[in-house]
């Protein structure tokens, strides 16, 4: 007998050799229907996998994130098989589950395939998922591998076999269809019962422009056609509130070609907008203890060969700045941290002095290639909510938690309700990764865990995702359409303060390395602002809103009193315009909604005469007549019920 270990942390007993589907079966038959892969010891396995050893058990449905992973997977295997169908003499190279589906890289030779082709493919593959064929695994030596894939020409699959140790080498196998492949299927073809051919891209071969450019082929697949049409529809719901229609359509950001790509212009209405992010951190930092400096955007090369990130992101940065003195460079700033641990050391401290949180707006530049730049979310120069606390080892989780504080206040101020926490630390099996030695890392890795199990976050732990210099906790949070960003992050690292031999005298009258705290919640304003941007649809949180109301005189012989309600609107530090177009009023309703200002007033000969206003609300319609007094009083309650002074949420 083997005692199988249950996520809940119940052991339960089974025969040697049985599998995952057996343990299903004996929680419940609904469990063992919906049960599509499995975990056993950290490792994915296929549902019919026997096992031999006690070990824990995770099932998987479709449900979860790896029950998502193996049915993608499972359904690429399926696309490069009716691929094959269409183009036998294609070239299969590599085809992974992804965030949303999958996608197959293929070598067509002469052929081609184009968005006419897509319905064919969706076709014949529900043929073949209709078959149900089982997915099975078996090994292969290495020797007759590289036979299989070199009788078939395929150069791709003999040049990844080559990189695999003999002994390590599986092939998947269903109906006609064999793969390279590690393993991690559903039980059969059968359970897909949807696919959508989602798009067709150009990719280099392992991602290196000097090789064969392939085309990868998307696609996502369900277990239920209606969860693809629910899919779909919230696809087009995203591309209304894609951020670079939105951005342009508010005229919050443009970009041009001759400033360069991947360098967002803001707009006036845009950078008020920044502006405004901006004034609310900085008004909850200042309440926190925080200093705000300033560094600039370039230093010297050593500056970030002291650093580390010379080493981890020279080759793939802006290139060094040459000057007219022999033998001097600079960088554009990857990064602010460096500079602060200079801050930090312009002069002798005391632990009295401690903690330092020092802040910045930072922007920072990084070379990211011309294919990998998307609106907002992927540029080349942007702007960091950046700080760094320098304090001693006994303050670390208090200080920590306190960032947390700062984190999940900005959230909240916004509307991200619905966030899990990342605890993000070393790949184990390639710690040549990463500075600094292995005990400071276990210790800042067990610091962030404590922490975030003190506040009571929802973290999962999450290996390989560190950076390079140190451990980290990750906000990732789901917009109204239910995608996940990653935004705000804080960072523990004992590896710069040694790098700069940053030093604080102790109570010993000993000096001691400070341990250093990197924080962003918003992460970075470009990003921060473009997921707002397609959370919210540009209905922004009313205290934030480049124009809060709009007022709409319904012929200019009111002008006199619309110049009134303005200025008492203005006064009372609501931001507001007129729009004093001869056009109809209908036309500036419409017009308002579109530009998604959240309160119309309308004056006219009524209005003047009472003393009153005409109210009427974004996506709700007319609200009623106010006095000037009692509208402005019903702006000044919505802010507040959103905004709330740093300290003082519950």
């Amino acid at each position: 007998m083997i005692k199988i270990t249950l996520p809940d942390g119940s052991v339960k007993e089974f025969e040697k050799n049985s599998t995952a589907i057996d343990v299903a079966k004996s929680i419940s038959e609904g469990l063992a229907r919906n049960v599509i892969s499995a975990t056993f010891e950290g490792n994915t396995v296929e549902t019919t996998t026997p096992l031999i050893t006690d070990g824990s058990l995770v099932l998987h449905t479709f449900n979860d994130a790896k029950g998502k992973e193996a049915f993608w997977h499972s359904s690429a295997h399926v696309l490069a098989q009716t691929i094959l169908d269409f183009y036998p003499n294609a070239k299969l190279t590599i085809g992974p589950a992804i965030e949303n589906g999958f996608y197959y890289d293929v070598d067509f030779g002469d052929d081609s395939i184009s968005d006419k082709d897509f319905g064919k493919i969706e076709k014949q593959f529900l043929e073949r998922a209709r078959e149900k064929a089982e997915f099975k695994m078996r090994s292969i030596s290495k020797a007759d591998a590289l036979a299989y894939y070199k009788e078939q020409n395929n150069e791709y699959k003999v040049e990844l076999i080559e990189g695999l140790e003999d002994g390590d080498i599986t092939f998947c196998d269903h109906s006609d269809f064999t793969d390279l492949c590690r393993g991690g299927h559903i039980p059969n073809t059968g359970i897909i019962k949807a696919i959508k051919i989602m798009s067709v891209a150009g990719a280099y071969w392992r991602g290196d422009e000097k090789n064969n450019q392939l085309t990868r082929v998307y696609g996502i697949s369900f277990p239920k056609q209606k969860q693809l049409k629910e899919y779909l529809e919230l696809l087009e719901e995203a591309k209304k509130r894609d951020h670079r229609k939105l951005g342009k359509e508010l005229e919050l950001f443009t970009f041009s070609q001759k400033v360069g790509a991947g360098l967002p212009l803001w707009l006036p209405k845009g950078a008020a907008l920044r502006s405004r992010l901006e004034d609310f951190l900085k008004a909850a930092q200042k309440k926190a203890g925080y200093e705000m400096v300033m560094t600039p955007h370039i230093g010297q090369k050593e500056l970030y060969v002291t650093s580390g990130h010379y080493a981890k992101y020279g080759e793939d940065s802006f290139q060094p700045i040459n000057t007219p003195k022999d033998d001097e460079e600079f960088l554009l700033k990857p990064m602010n941290c460096p500079h602060h641990c200079e801050v930090f050391n312009f002069k002798p401290h005391s632990y009295k002095d401690l903690p330092k949180r020092f802040a910045e707006f930072g922007t920072v530049y990084r070379y990211e290639q011309s294919g990998e730049l998307h609106g907002l979310t992927r540029v080349r120069g942007f702007t960091q909510d950046d700080a760094h606390i320098f304090c001693t080892p006994e303050q670390l989780d208090q200080e920590f938690k306190e960032v947390i504080d700062l984190v999940l206040y900005v959230f909240g101020s916004l509307g991200f309700e619905d966030f899990t926490a990342q605890v993000s630390i070393r790949d184990m099996d390639n710690l040549d990764k990463y500075i600094g030695d292995v005990k400071t890392w276990e210790i800042a890795e067990q610091a962030i865990i404590n922490a975030a199990t003190d506040k009571g976050l929802n973290f999962v732990i999450e290996e390989g995702e560190a950076a390079f210099y140190g451990p980290k906790l990750d906000f990732m949070v789901k917009d109204a359409l239910g995608r996940s960003w990653q935004l705000g992050t804080i960072q523990v690292d004992y590896n710069l303060p040694k790098r700069f031999e940053l030093s604080y005298k102790g109570a010993d009258n000993q000096l001691h390395q400070p341990v250093m705290i990197h924080r962003a919640p918003f992460g970075s304003m470009e990003r921060f602002i473009a997921v707002l941007l397609e959370h919210t649809g540009g209905n922004f949180p009313l205290w934030l809103t480049p124009e809060q109301v709009i007022v709409l005189p319904i012929s200019e012989k009111y002008q006199k009193y619309t110049e009134k309600v303005l200025t008492l609107l203005e006064n009372s530090e609501i931001r507001a315009l007129v729009d004093s177009r001869s056009e109809k009023t209908g036309r500036k309703i419409r017009d308002a909604e579109v530009n998604k200002i959240p309160f119309m007033v309308i004056v006219g000969e009524k209005e003047e005469q009472d003393g009153t206003v005409s109210v009427r609300k974004h996506g709700e319609g007319d609200i009623g007549t106010f006095t000037i007094e009692e509208f402005i009083s019903l702006i000044q309650k919505e802010v507040s019920k959103t905004l709330v002074p740093f300290g003082n949420q519950k």
